[in-house]
């Protein structure tokens, strides 16, 4: 990475629990491609002000995290058809003050069912009913998916959000069991009060045939643990998380590196 300097272009993350996943994904990239850019993640204390720092200094690109993708909408100029599509932003792009939102959760969760190859015809229990939760119900909508229920405590938020793709709401998981079991919530994450909780019970783990994770860090969460020790298809969110910063790379720099760049990286990534 070359030395900090004035010319230095500059791009962030916006999080309630900053990781250094993009931080060591991009700085990689930067580094393997030899450009003078640099990735630092936040935790902002005042989204409307951070966001009004991505426009007056120039900051490149702002990746968005949980729980900003929706609020963060009032603040940008354009939205994106891939935003605009679920109203849920990930990514903004400056471009000389104009400040537009992006969605790649969306495009990341859709290539990951096409390529483990999950049936349409395949019963769904998504827990989550935020931004990201909206991102998946959508790529599970539209590659087919119908046998879907939304898991959400908050009712309100769970409903619409069924109701939005025409799927089903359940307050918990209670005795429900699925083919597919999607878990877009905090719960496993490094550094919450749940990291070390499941957000599907066992008997749901075992009759299931796919376990799906989005949360990326650790890699390997309670729920992809338990996945991989009842011999289930396991997708974790590490893989989303390359997916999706990957297009954010794309929409920053212009530039789409080799897939064996996005490998190195990706390992880079995941070697913390």
């Amino acid at each position: 990475m070359p030395i900090l300097n004035k010319d230095m272009t500059l791009c962030i993350s916006l999080s309630a629990r900053p990781s250094n996943n993009g931080t060591r994904f991009h700085n990689h990239l930067y580094g393997a491609l030899g450009l003078n850019w640099i990735y630092k993640a936040f935790a902002p204390t005042d989204l409307a002000q951070a966001i009004a720092g991505v426009r007056g200094l120039g900051i490149r690109g702002c990746a968005i995290s949980m729980p900003y993708k929706e609020d963060v909408i009032a603040l940008v100029d354009r939205m994106d058809p891939s935003a605009t599509a679920i109203d849920s932003v990930n990514t903004i792009v400056n471009d000389d003050g104009v400040l537009t939102a992006y969605n790649t959760d969306y495009s990341a969760i859709a290539r990951l069912i096409a390529s483990n190859e999950l049936h349409p015809a395949s019963s769904v229990l998504l827990r989550g009913s935020g931004g990201m939760a909206k991102a998946t119900a959508a790529a599970f909508r539209d590659a087919g998916f119908r046998r879907v229920t939304v898991v959400a405590r908050n009712e309100a938020a769970g409903r619409a959000l069924a109701e939005l793709y025409g799927f089903a709401w359940a307050a918990d998981v209670d005795e429900r069991t699925a083919d597919v079991l999607v878990n877009v919530t905090p719960i496993g994450m490094a550094g919450g009060i749940e990291a070390e909780a499941l957000s599907f019970p066992a008997a749901a783990i075992a009759s299931a045939t796919t376990v799906f994770d989005v949360v990326a860090l650790p890699a390997e969460t309670p729920l992809v643990r338990a996945g991989l020790a009842a011999g289930k298809t396991v997708i974790n969110g590490a893989s989303v998380a390359t997916l999706q910063a990957l297009e954010q790379f794309v929409l920053y720099t212009g530039i789409r590196p080799s897939d064996a760049q996005v490998r190195a990286a990706e390992e880079f990534m995941q070697a913390q």
